[in-house]
């Protein structure tokens, strides 16, 4: 076919138009943003937050205690509250409602007839898919930052151990900590996503993604498990509190980094082969 690219028939730009365009996105935006102005009039106004020791507000090196020692404290406890859960449902739905979504429409196979390349499908929907997840951390991050600097002031991060940090150091500490929850976010997502290319249901696609989390936390608490824990991909989820110390342990965190990546990598392989060799019946 004359002038025919492969790289001109589906764009990133135009799939991440279409993705900022849809419920679900807005649904997601509007959640990381609620929940750190939530959290906020909780510790300000909730019943204990005038009182005295152990108040909601009141500084104690406790969870809510941290939090009103200052922004970086504020958007790490906001990290904390929802990495378990609601970041892994965030990061499986913008990955595994991807090509699921598509078939579920019936218009997948429209899409391959375009023609774009099923391998162009699969790369474009994952790096927006990723791109996605990545900026609704980033948005909760920022979003639970600056609403800690107008409700608490300006201190620097109060680690568990008593000590505080300076400003630089605190952002430094913060952003090694998000980018090392980005990075355990991807076991979820790599899940969702070899799922998204093997259903037309999009829900269990998404759902895959959390339930691995689910079951993987219950495994994670059962000592007689043993050294199988490790296999585990919540083993890992933690390791970020090492940078909360007078200085940064990287041991734990780089094997988290690299099974994560590791798990990832096989995951959206297996995806890629499952996809290219399924017959597109919707």
């Amino acid at each position: 076919m004359d002038g025919y690219s492969a790289r001109r028939t589906l764009s990133v730009r135009l799939e991440m138009i279409r993705q900022l365009r849809r419920r679900r996105t807005a649904v997601a935006l509007a959640l990381v943003l609620a929940l750190p102005i939530v959290v906020v009039l909780a510790v300000k106004f909730g019943p204990s937050a005038g009182g005295g020791g152990g108040g909601l507000a009141d500084g104690d090196l406790d969870v809510f205690g941290l939090m009103a020692t200052g922004p970086w404290n504020f958007a790490l406890s906001g990290l904390l509250f929802t990495s378990a859960f609601l970041l892994v449902l965030l990061a499986a739905m913008f990955l595994g409602d991807t090509v699921a979504s598509e078939a579920s429409w019936s218009t997948l196979r429209y899409l391959l007839v375009a023609p774009v390349p099923r391998r162009r499908v699969l790369v474009v929907k994952l790096i927006v898919g990723l791109v996605s997840t990545v900026a609704v951390l980033l948005v909760l991050v920022l979003a639970s930052f600056l609403l800690g600097w107008i409700a608490f002031g300006g201190e620097g991060l109060a680690t568990p151990l008593g000590g505080e940090l300076g400003a630089g150091e605190s952002t430094t500490r913060l952003a090694i900590i998000t980018g090392y929850i980005a990075v355990t976010l991807l076991v979820p997502a790599g899940v969702a996503f070899l799922a998204s290319v093997s259903t037309d249901v999009p829900l269990g696609a998404v759902g895959a993604g959390v339930l691995v989390v689910v079951v993987a936390n219950i495994l994670d608490i059962i000592d007689a498990l043993g050294p199988l824990r490790q296999l585990l991909p919540t083993n890992y989820a933690s390791a970020w509190s090492d940078a909360l110390g007078p200085t940064i342990v990287w041991g734990d965190m780089a094997v988290g980094l690299a099974y994560n990546v590791g798990v990832f990598a096989v995951l959206v392989g297996l995806a890629f082969l499952r996809f290219e060799r399924k017959d597109i019946l919707s």
